[in-house]
């Protein structure tokens, strides 16, 4: 069955629902004009005589805008005065009739879904940039879209919540960010959202319905294999089925964090980079979090705990976890705890010997309740926070704790990574690996060349889309390297407020690349700089000329005049 258009359904709910009052005014009008032909009257000159077709018609219109002329073309007769009031009232009724009906037609739910379906389409289709489309627009997806717009990039969100896409339409987005009221797991809309279009780069599940996320990613894949699917699954179980399944990614919000604080605890200065590069509160390249080793408290042995429990034993810390939801008769001494984590739990599992606790149970006040507990036994814990609700900032603000994690701040800011800057994993395996001397040395690099101003991760083609003039140099036989790119001016060695944290070309990613190396066409950079340092590189990837000048030294004039004058020195 072929499929319907937009406007073939706007169309066909306005024509079904109209019909009825189109017809009814049409009937009373045709009566009302025939009757005012045949009605006996008089003509100019006081003969008997009858209204013609195009008199009555132009009466009848008049009258219905309420203008009222009078009698025309001449004064009527009884008889047309006559039948004049009862197409007057006829035409009346009739108007009310079609009038109330046209109300309900705005007012049809179908209709107005229709119409914001037709509109949100023609949207899509207007865009003329590469975009990503975003199935849940809850906390996380609304960070996403905040970071992908302060990113420069266009994000097309479903959500099934109608309040939900108001909001999307008064944020102050530096992009266009079209929003569809639709339950994302339909094919169909998935396609009006610009599945199937060239310019779509990715989908993301969002959704709070991981069944539904599923089914997002598995329409997605099916529609558009060639579209890049990421779909949020906070369970192992949904985590595992959607890894079997071809070329979908998965963000488990907890073993994203249990990820972070295994990088605290192994190598505390790429940790402190890694919160750097994603702009957390407070984070910066002089501050180090030092997660302290020993005993550590999870209350909370759910999908977080036991993530943060995977990864605390393997970097040789001990846990002990105190959950409700722990059979008495399978707790295990030493290791889990069965109850709620009051102070009674708490001072079981040794609170006053900890050196941390992790409140990771998804209820809020549980959690604060925790830390409130836990601090009055031991000042002196290094504290670790779930927080589940946006709302409830304020709250964990008051509770100082060191490490707040909130599960749709770190969702958005993985997606977002590996959107934007999917090498920078590579570059922190390599640095994890590396030790101290690498990561000391980039640090001092990035804090010379960006500072203290918040970092942009941006990553760059060589291509023709991306950069015309890097591809007209290499074809003419210009040696291009990395250090050309990012250099500002050619007598003075000054370089643009960036580095370069990532080359790959193929299958090879090298991370921290020399600034010597060679590049080609295809070759693939991920940078960290300042925003000004992406428009300047920018038009350097652009202008011929100035890349001339950037690996030469050499600018050779450009008018009539001046190449005159060159040749004129030359001989």
């Amino acid at each position: 069955m072929p499929q319907v258009s937009q406007l073939d359904r706007v169309a066909s709910i306005v024509l079904r629902l109209m019909r009825r009052p189109l017809l009814t005014l049409v009937a009373v009008y045709a009566v009302s004009i025939v009757g005012m032909v045949l009605m006996p009257g008089i003509d100019a000159e006081g003969n008997p005589g009858h209204m013609s077709f195009f008199h009555a018609f132009y009466f009848m219109t008049y009258t219905a805008t309420t203008t009222g002329f009078g009698e025309l073309p001449v004064t009527f007769s009884n008889a047309q005065r006559m039948w004049a009031i009862a197409a007057l009232y006829m035409s009346v009724v009739a108007w009310f009739y079609a009038i109330g009906s046209i109300i309900r037609l705005v007012q049809n739910p179908h209709f107005r879904r229709a119409v914001a379906e037709r509109a949100f389409t023609r949207s899509v289709r207007r865009i003329t940039e590469p975009f990503f489309i975003v199935c849940g627009f809850g906390d996380t997806g609304s960070l996403l879209t905040r970071g992908l717009s302060d990113s420069g990039y266009t994000a097309v969100v479903v959500d099934d919540d109608g309040e939900r896409i108001k909001a999307l339409s008064l944020r102050d987005y530096r992009v266009t960010m079209p929003g569809l009221q639709a339950d994302a797991s339909v094919p169909r809309h998935l396609l009006n959202a610009g599945l199937r279009s060239p310019l779509c780069r990715a989908i993301v599940a969002l959704t709070p319905d991981e069944d539904a996320n599923v089914k997002i990613a598995v329409m997605a894949r099916l529609l558009n294999p060639e579209v890049r699917v990421i779909c949020l699954a906070t369970s192992l179980e949904q985590s595992d089925y959607l890894r079997a399944l071809p070329e979908i990614e998965t963000v488990n919000p907890f073993a994203v964090f249990a990820r972070y604080l295994s990088r605290a605890l192994s190598s505390p200065k790429v940790y402190a980079l890694t919160e750097w590069l994603i702009q957390a509160h407070g984070a910066s390249l002089d501050r180090t979090l030092l997660v302290p080793r020993g005993d550590w408290i999870l209350a909370g042995h759910g999908r977080m705990g036991r993530c943060l429990s995977e990864a605390m034993r393997r970097h040789g810390v001990t846990t002990i976890a105190i959950d409700p939801a722990i059979d008495e008769e399978e707790a295990v001494p030493g290791e889990t705890i069965a109850g709620r984590a009051d102070a009674r739990a708490l001072e079981e599992a040794g609170i006053e010997r900890a050196v941390g606790i992790v409140a990771a149970t998804n209820n809020d006040a549980d959690n604060l309740g925790v830390l409130l507990n836990a601090h009055a036994i031991n000042p002196d814990l290094f504290m670790i926070v779930r927080q589940n609700d946006h709302e409830n900032e304020l709250a964990f603000a008051a509770a100082e704790a060191d490490l707040i994690m909130q599960p749709s701040l770190v969702t958005a800011r993985k997606i977002l990574f590996m959107l934007i800057s999917p090498l920078i994993d590579e570059v922190l395996h390599y640095l994890d690996d590396e030790g101290g001397g690498k990561i000391d040395d980039l640090l001092q690099r990035l804090h010379a060349l960006v500072g203290t101003r918040n970092p942009r991760l941006w990553t760059v083609h060589l291509d023709s889309d991306e950069a015309p003039a890097a591809l007209e140099a290499i074809a003419r036989g210009r040696t291009l390297r990395i250090e050309d790119l990012v250099r500002s001016r050619w007598e003075t060695g000054e370089t643009l407020p960036c580095l370069v944290l990532a080359h790959r070309r193929g299958d090879r990613v090298d991370a921290v690349p020399s600034t010597e190396k060679i590049l080609y066409e295809g070759d693939e950079l991920l940078l960290c700089g300042t925003t000004q340092a992406i428009h300047l590189l920018g038009a350097t990837l652009a202008n011929s000329y100035r890349l001339d000048y950037l690996i030469t030294g050499y600018d050779p004039p450009r008018g009539y005049l001046g190449r005159w004058l060159q040749a004129r020195r030359a001989r």
